[in-house]
């Protein structure tokens, strides 16, 4: 199935208003599966990292979560998806009050990022790295230097977005050391196992493969919900009928898959569709979803 899907990789593009991700090969394509045994099957280009990117944001929403509980977070963001793209400002403006309507678009996912605790930006990436190699078992994961500074110096949208929410309310804390923060964020570095290993854990309520439970099961519980009504950008809704996966996907070609009480799933395809999502990656989630059954609806 991977071979199928990587033609599509031809009708793809790299996210170039990134200068770091244009170094990514366009005709990578690859896939993790993981259902809590010793082994993790993995097939095409899966030993080539890659950046988080969006995939990073329900992982701060799930810290923030741990770290506040729901009425301190959902007072900053809210839970309604959206059409809009996920850069979008629009609804910030038209919307009273001024809190965005999810945390994953790039508006909720700042507001999210500025509840983790950390007396600095390094302080809360150490931690939310920490959480990061908790929830896929891997102890070696960091961020790519060069990734979170090509995006820091080209995140004058982002800082735009910053702006307007601290001139409402919704954050308070500087916005340079938020940008900072969130840029390294977007820029931890996986593979399609570490995907597919956290995949798992969110699948299986919170609880990795030796039954450890890594995050409260609730926590899991709507992680997942915004995977499947905003994690595949202004393609959520369309994804859900193709694919019907829980998922969440990032800029530099990942996406993250969690089925329910299965399995937990890594795409990397670099080549991205018009709303920004994984072309090939799609298509190859569009055809195991199909072979294997595994649409939730």
């Amino acid at each position: 199935m991977v071979e199928v899907a990587r033609v599509h990789t031809e009708n793809g593009k790299l996210a170039d208003y990134i200068p770091a991700l244009t170094k990514a090969n366009p005709g990578d394509i690859a896939v993790s599966i993981f259902d809590g045994q010793s082994t993790c099957f993995s097939e095409g280009n899966y030993n080539q990292r890659f950046t988080l990117q969006s995939i990073s944001k329900i992982l701060t929403l799930a810290l923030a979560l741990i770290d506040h509980g729901e009425d301190v977070v959902f007072n900053k963001v809210g839970m309604e998806p959206t059409g809009d793209p996920f850069n979008s400002i629009v609804k910030l403006e038209s919307h009273k009050p001024s809190k965005p309507l999810n945390p994953m678009i790039n508006a909720g996912a700042l507001a999210v990022s500025s509840l983790i605790l950390g007396e600095s930006a390094n302080e809360k990436v150490d931690r939310l790295i920490a959480f990061v190699c908790q929830l896929s078992g891997n102890d070696f994961l960091t961020y790519s230097a060069d990734v979170a500074q090509s995006e820091f110096e080209t995140a004058d949208l982002n800082r735009s977005l910053a702006y307007f929410m601290k001139q409402h309310g919704v954050i308070t804390e500087n916005v340079e050391e938020l940008l900072s923060f969130y840029t390294k964020q977007c820029a931890i570095e996986v593979s399609c196992e570490d995907l597919a290993r956290i995949g798992y854990v969110l699948a299986n309520k919170g609880k990795n493969e030796d039954g450890i439970e890594v995050i409260p099961a609730d926590v899991a519980r709507i992680v997942k919900t915004f995977m499947v009504t905003c994690g595949m950008y202004n393609a959520s809704g369309e994804f859900a009928i193709k694919v019907g996966i829980p998922a969440k996907s990032g800029v530099a070609g990942g996406i993250l898959c969690a089925v329910p009480n299965k399995m937990g799933i890594g795409i990397y395809g670099p080549a991205l569709d018009e709303k920004g999502n994984s072309i090939a990656g799609m298509k190859l989630l569009e055809l195991i979803s199909e072979r294997y059954e595994l649409s939730i609806f």
